[in-house]
Order: structure tokens, then C-alpha cells, then sequence
């Protein structure tokens, strides 16, 4: 169901070069506030599909569990930050792994 809901709407993934790219576009990023040298980071900007957000999310509710790196990271920064923003921090990441695998088409 998650990754029917991922496909649905990010679409054509070739949109997204980046996983940052992709980030944004689901509105895992946070918002950013500067004035001369000094920037502010607030909360995520909750722009874009609330669909692929939720999905993301959902999706880092399971990926907390790995037993790599990625895992470990994640679980070390719930104890630091909390499970919500660890999870939220995990979606983001999710997104570089989702444009790495996805397949591109050839276009022909």
C-alpha cells in the first residue's frame, strides 16, 4: 500500500535528480528564516502532497528498525531528539534512497 502510494504521487521520478529533491517536494524540509549571516530553522514546511508525506512517514516508522546504518542513525537521534522528529529525519533520508533505486526510464 505505501509503495503503491509513493508511486502514485511522485510520478515520473525523473522529475527528482536528488533526494533533497524529492524532500521538498513532500514537504519534509524545514522552513528557513535568515536576515544578514545569521538563519533560522523551524518546523517542516508541510508543503506539497500530504499523501506522499504520510506514506514517507509511515514508511520510516519500519525503516527505524533496520539493522544498518541507516537504522542505527535513526534510533540513536530518537533517543536524542524524539521518535517524531527521528521518524520525520528518517522520511527525508528515505527520499535519497527512493531516487537512488527508483528506475529511470530510457525514454524511447
Amino acid at each position: 500500500m505505501l509503495s503503491l502510494t509513493i508511486r502514485a504521487e511522485v510520478g515520473d521520478i525523473a522529475r527528482f535528480r536528488r533526494g533533497p529533491e524529492l524532500a521538498s517536494y513532500a514537504g519534509l524540509v524545514p522552513r528557513v528564516d535568515g536576515s544578514a549571516d545569521h538563519l533560522w530553522y523551524g518546523r517542516i514546511t508541510r508543503e506539497g502532497s500530504p499523501w506522499l508525506r504520510w506514506a514517507l512517514v509511515e514508511a520510516a516508522m519500519h525503516a527505524i528498525k533496520r539493522q544498518d546504518g541507516t537504522g542505527r542513525w535513526a534510533r540513536h537521534l530518537a533517543l536524542r531528539k524524539g521518535i517524531y522528529k527521528a521518524r520525520v529525519a528518517l522520511a527525508r533520508k528515505l527520499c535519497d534512497d527512493i531516487v537512488r533505486v527508483w528506475p529511470r526510464s530510457t525514454g524511447g
